[in-house]
Protein backbone atom coordinates (compact mmCIF):
# COMPACT_ATOMS: atom_id res chain seq x y z
CA UNK A 1 0.00 0.00 0.00
CA UNK A 2 2.89 2.33 0.82
CA UNK A 3 4.35 1.61 -2.58
CA UNK A 4 1.09 2.67 -4.28
CA UNK A 5 1.02 5.97 -2.41
CA UNK A 6 4.66 6.56 -3.23
CA UNK A 7 3.95 5.91 -6.91
CA UNK A 8 1.02 8.31 -6.91
CA UNK A 9 3.07 10.91 -5.10
CA UNK A 10 5.78 10.84 -7.73
CA UNK A 11 3.43 10.46 -10.74
CA UNK A 12 0.51 12.70 -9.79
CA UNK A 13 0.49 14.29 -13.27
CA UNK A 14 -0.97 11.07 -14.66
CA UNK A 15 -4.31 12.17 -13.21
CA UNK A 16 -4.87 14.71 -16.03
CA UNK A 17 -4.75 12.29 -18.97
CA UNK A 18 -6.81 9.82 -16.97
CA UNK A 19 -9.48 12.50 -16.45
CA UNK A 20 -9.52 13.21 -20.22
CA UNK A 21 -9.90 9.54 -21.02
CA UNK A 22 -12.75 9.25 -18.53
CA UNK A 23 -14.48 12.27 -20.06
CA UNK A 24 -14.24 10.80 -23.56
CA UNK A 25 -15.70 7.49 -22.34
CA UNK A 26 -18.60 9.36 -20.70
CA UNK A 27 -19.37 11.31 -23.87
CA UNK A 28 -19.27 8.16 -25.99
CA UNK A 29 -21.65 6.44 -23.60
CA UNK A 30 -24.01 9.45 -23.76
CA UNK A 31 -24.03 9.41 -27.57
CA UNK A 32 -24.73 5.72 -27.59
CA UNK A 33 -27.60 6.15 -25.13
CA UNK A 34 -29.08 8.88 -27.35
CA UNK A 35 -28.90 6.65 -30.42
CA UNK A 36 -30.52 3.79 -28.55
CA UNK A 37 -33.32 6.14 -27.43
CA UNK A 38 -33.93 7.31 -31.01
CA UNK A 39 -34.09 3.71 -32.25
CA UNK A 40 -36.67 2.91 -29.57
CA UNK A 41 -38.78 5.88 -30.70
CA UNK A 42 -38.57 4.75 -34.32
CA UNK A 43 -39.72 1.27 -33.34
CA UNK A 44 -42.64 2.74 -31.41
CA UNK A 45 -43.67 4.91 -34.38
CA UNK A 46 -43.39 1.96 -36.76
CA UNK A 47 -45.59 -0.21 -34.56
CA UNK A 48 -48.21 2.54 -34.15
CA UNK A 49 -48.18 3.46 -37.86
CA UNK A 50 -47.22 7.07 -37.23
CA UNK A 51 -45.13 8.79 -39.91
CA UNK A 52 -42.54 11.22 -38.66
CA UNK A 53 -43.06 14.75 -39.96
CA UNK A 54 -40.21 16.76 -41.35
CA UNK A 55 -39.54 20.03 -39.54
CA UNK A 56 -41.28 23.00 -41.17
CA UNK A 57 -38.80 25.63 -42.21
CA UNK A 58 -39.94 29.27 -42.36
CA UNK A 59 -40.72 30.23 -45.93
CA UNK A 60 -38.69 33.22 -47.02
CA UNK A 61 -40.62 36.31 -48.04
CA UNK A 62 -40.76 36.78 -51.82
CA UNK A 63 -38.31 39.38 -53.04
CA UNK A 64 -40.98 41.35 -54.96
CA UNK A 65 -43.31 41.84 -51.97
CA UNK A 66 -40.40 42.64 -49.67
CA UNK A 67 -39.14 45.26 -52.12
CA UNK A 68 -42.59 46.84 -52.46
CA UNK A 69 -42.92 47.07 -48.69
CA UNK A 70 -39.47 48.64 -48.34
CA UNK A 71 -40.20 51.15 -51.11
CA UNK A 72 -43.44 52.14 -49.35
CA UNK A 73 -41.57 52.69 -46.08
CA UNK A 74 -38.98 54.77 -47.92
CA UNK A 75 -41.69 56.95 -49.52
CA UNK A 76 -43.53 57.37 -46.21
CA UNK A 77 -40.41 58.69 -44.48
CA UNK A 78 -39.69 61.05 -47.37
CA UNK A 79 -43.26 62.37 -47.21
CA UNK A 80 -42.82 63.13 -43.51
CA UNK A 81 -39.61 65.01 -44.29
CA UNK A 82 -41.27 67.03 -47.06
CA UNK A 83 -43.83 68.30 -44.55
CA UNK A 84 -40.98 70.18 -42.86
CA UNK A 85 -39.21 71.04 -46.09
CA UNK A 86 -42.21 72.60 -47.92
CA UNK A 87 -44.39 73.94 -45.09
CA UNK A 88 -42.99 77.32 -44.04
CA UNK A 89 -45.12 77.30 -40.89
CA UNK A 90 -43.42 74.10 -39.72
CA UNK A 91 -40.04 75.44 -40.68
CA UNK A 92 -40.65 78.43 -38.41
CA UNK A 93 -41.99 76.29 -35.57
CA UNK A 94 -39.20 73.67 -35.79
CA UNK A 95 -36.21 75.37 -37.43
CA UNK A 96 -33.77 72.60 -36.46
CA UNK A 97 -35.33 70.26 -39.03
CA UNK A 98 -34.10 72.47 -41.88
CA UNK A 99 -30.73 73.36 -40.34
CA UNK A 100 -28.02 71.05 -41.66
CA UNK A 101 -25.61 72.38 -39.04
CA UNK A 102 -27.45 70.43 -36.36
CA UNK A 103 -25.72 67.12 -35.71
CA UNK A 104 -28.86 64.96 -35.71
CA UNK A 105 -30.29 66.70 -38.76
CA UNK A 106 -27.02 66.20 -40.63
CA UNK A 107 -27.03 62.49 -39.68
CA UNK A 108 -30.58 62.18 -40.98
CA UNK A 109 -29.68 63.86 -44.27
CA UNK A 110 -26.72 61.50 -44.71
CA UNK A 111 -28.94 58.48 -44.06
CA UNK A 112 -31.46 59.81 -46.57
CA UNK A 113 -28.78 60.19 -49.21
CA UNK A 114 -27.60 56.60 -48.66
CA UNK A 115 -31.14 55.22 -48.89
CA UNK A 116 -31.88 57.26 -52.03
CA UNK A 117 -28.68 56.06 -53.66
CA UNK A 118 -29.48 52.39 -52.95
CA UNK A 119 -33.15 52.65 -53.98
CA UNK A 120 -34.03 50.45 -56.99
CA UNK A 121 -35.59 52.04 -60.04
CA UNK A 122 -38.97 50.37 -59.46
CA UNK A 123 -40.68 47.54 -57.61
CA UNK A 124 -40.14 45.33 -60.67
CA UNK A 125 -36.37 45.75 -60.61
CA UNK A 126 -34.35 42.55 -60.44
CA UNK A 127 -32.05 42.65 -57.42
CA UNK A 128 -30.27 40.00 -55.43
CA UNK A 129 -31.11 39.02 -51.88
CA UNK A 130 -27.95 40.74 -50.67
CA UNK A 131 -28.89 43.98 -52.43
CA UNK A 132 -32.40 43.83 -50.99
CA UNK A 133 -31.03 43.29 -47.47
CA UNK A 134 -28.65 46.23 -47.86
CA UNK A 135 -31.46 48.47 -49.10
CA UNK A 136 -33.74 47.42 -46.23
CA UNK A 137 -31.00 48.26 -43.72
CA UNK A 138 -30.50 51.66 -45.36
CA UNK A 139 -34.22 52.46 -45.17
CA UNK A 140 -34.31 51.40 -41.52
CA UNK A 141 -31.38 53.70 -40.75
CA UNK A 142 -33.20 56.48 -42.65
CA UNK A 143 -36.37 56.04 -40.57
CA UNK A 144 -34.52 55.89 -37.26
CA UNK A 145 -32.38 58.95 -38.07
CA UNK A 146 -35.49 60.94 -39.03
CA UNK A 147 -37.36 59.97 -35.86
CA UNK A 148 -34.41 61.01 -33.69
CA UNK A 149 -33.96 64.34 -35.52
CA UNK A 150 -37.69 65.08 -35.36
CA UNK A 151 -37.91 64.44 -31.62
CA UNK A 152 -34.91 66.67 -30.99
CA UNK A 153 -36.31 69.47 -33.20
CA UNK A 154 -39.64 69.37 -31.38
CA UNK A 155 -37.84 69.44 -28.05
CA UNK A 156 -35.56 72.43 -28.70
CA UNK A 157 -37.92 74.35 -31.04
CA UNK A 158 -36.38 77.89 -31.28
CA UNK A 159 -34.11 77.62 -28.23
CA UNK A 160 -31.05 78.23 -30.41
CA UNK A 161 -32.14 81.79 -31.26
CA UNK A 162 -31.75 85.01 -29.29
CA UNK A 163 -34.82 86.76 -27.81
CA UNK A 164 -34.88 89.29 -30.65
CA UNK A 165 -34.63 86.52 -33.24
CA UNK A 166 -37.43 84.57 -31.58
CA UNK A 167 -39.56 87.71 -31.74
CA UNK A 168 -38.91 87.93 -35.47
CA UNK A 169 -39.95 84.28 -35.85
CA UNK A 170 -43.20 84.95 -33.99
CA UNK A 171 -43.87 87.95 -36.23
CA UNK A 172 -43.20 85.88 -39.33
CA UNK A 173 -45.59 83.19 -38.10
CA UNK A 174 -48.36 85.76 -37.61
CA UNK A 175 -47.75 87.35 -41.00
CA UNK A 176 -47.79 83.94 -42.62
CA UNK A 177 -51.32 83.33 -41.38
CA UNK A 178 -52.39 86.57 -43.11
CA UNK A 179 -50.58 85.66 -46.34
CA UNK A 180 -52.66 82.50 -46.77
CA UNK A 181 -55.91 83.85 -45.34
CA UNK A 182 -58.86 83.72 -47.73
CA UNK A 183 -60.52 86.66 -45.99
CA UNK A 184 -57.60 89.01 -46.71
CA UNK A 185 -57.38 91.02 -49.89
CA UNK A 186 -54.77 90.18 -52.53
CA UNK A 187 -52.82 93.32 -51.62
CA UNK A 188 -52.80 92.36 -47.94
CA UNK A 189 -51.62 88.84 -48.74
CA UNK A 190 -48.82 90.06 -50.98
CA UNK A 191 -47.66 92.56 -48.35
CA UNK A 192 -47.73 89.87 -45.65
CA UNK A 193 -45.77 87.53 -47.91
CA UNK A 194 -43.03 90.10 -48.46
CA UNK A 195 -42.89 90.80 -44.72
CA UNK A 196 -42.50 87.08 -44.00
CA UNK A 197 -39.52 86.89 -46.35
CA UNK A 198 -37.96 89.93 -44.67
CA UNK A 199 -38.42 88.58 -41.13
CA UNK A 200 -36.94 85.17 -42.03
CA UNK A 201 -33.98 86.62 -43.88
CA UNK A 202 -30.82 85.56 -42.05
CA UNK A 203 -32.71 83.27 -39.63
CA UNK A 204 -34.10 80.41 -41.73
CA UNK A 205 -33.00 79.51 -45.22
CA UNK A 206 -36.09 78.71 -47.30
CA UNK A 207 -35.59 76.21 -50.08
CA UNK A 208 -36.71 77.01 -53.61
CA UNK A 209 -39.42 74.36 -53.33
CA UNK A 210 -40.73 75.95 -50.12
CA UNK A 211 -40.82 79.40 -51.73
CA UNK A 212 -42.68 78.06 -54.77
CA UNK A 213 -45.21 76.29 -52.55
CA UNK A 214 -45.77 79.41 -50.45
CA UNK A 215 -46.20 81.64 -53.52
CA UNK A 216 -48.68 79.16 -54.95
CA UNK A 217 -50.74 79.24 -51.75
CA UNK A 218 -50.66 83.02 -51.60
CA UNK A 219 -51.77 83.33 -55.23
CA UNK A 220 -54.55 80.76 -55.03
CA UNK A 221 -56.18 81.99 -51.84
CA UNK A 222 -58.74 84.10 -53.68
CA UNK A 223 -62.28 83.44 -52.47
CA UNK A 224 -64.03 81.16 -54.92
CA UNK A 225 -67.37 82.93 -54.50
CA UNK A 226 -65.95 86.35 -55.35
CA UNK A 227 -64.28 85.01 -58.46
CA UNK A 228 -67.46 83.26 -59.56
CA UNK A 229 -69.61 86.36 -58.95
CA UNK A 230 -67.18 88.50 -60.92
CA UNK A 231 -67.34 86.09 -63.85
CA UNK A 232 -71.16 86.09 -63.80
CA UNK A 233 -71.24 89.88 -63.69
CA UNK A 234 -68.89 90.18 -66.66
CA UNK A 235 -71.03 87.79 -68.70
CA UNK A 236 -74.27 89.60 -67.82
CA UNK A 237 -72.92 93.04 -68.85
CA UNK A 238 -73.64 96.40 -67.22
CA UNK A 239 -76.88 96.65 -65.22
CA UNK A 240 -79.78 98.30 -66.97
CA UNK A 241 -80.92 101.60 -65.50
CA UNK A 242 -84.51 102.42 -64.61
CA UNK A 243 -84.78 104.90 -67.40
CA UNK A 244 -83.02 102.72 -70.02
CA UNK A 245 -81.41 103.90 -73.26
CA UNK A 246 -82.04 103.50 -76.92
CA UNK A 247 -79.75 101.84 -79.45
CA UNK A 248 -77.83 105.09 -80.05
CA UNK A 249 -77.06 105.57 -76.36
CA UNK A 250 -79.62 108.37 -75.77
CA UNK A 251 -81.45 108.33 -72.52
CA UNK A 252 -85.03 107.24 -72.66
CA UNK A 253 -87.56 108.74 -70.35
CA UNK A 254 -90.12 106.47 -68.77
CA UNK A 255 -93.61 106.74 -70.30
CA UNK A 256 -95.95 109.17 -68.55
CA UNK A 257 -99.32 108.02 -67.34
CA UNK A 258 -102.27 109.13 -69.50
CA UNK A 259 -103.69 112.55 -68.58
CA UNK A 260 -106.98 114.32 -69.24
CA UNK A 261 -105.90 115.41 -72.68
CA UNK A 262 -105.28 111.86 -73.72
CA UNK A 263 -108.69 110.68 -72.51
CA UNK A 264 -111.22 110.03 -75.30
CA UNK A 265 -113.76 112.89 -75.96
CA UNK A 266 -117.41 112.12 -75.43
CA UNK A 267 -119.84 114.01 -77.67
CA UNK A 268 -123.31 114.56 -76.32
CA UNK A 269 -126.18 114.12 -78.66
CA UNK A 270 -128.43 117.20 -78.95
Amino acid sequence: MDQLFAFLQHNWWLAFPLIGVAGGVARAWERGAKRRHERRLELIRARSGAVPQAPVEPRPEPTASALERTLAEHDATTARWLEYELDVAKMIAYPAMSDGRQELTAAFLRAKRVADRMRPASADARITAAELAAYQNAVTDYEVAFDVAEREARRVRDAGFTPSERKRLDTAQQLLSVAVDEAATPAERQLAYRRVREELDGLISLSDAAIDELERRVALELPATAARNGADASEAGPPASATGSDEEGHRREPPMPPGPRDAPQRHSRP
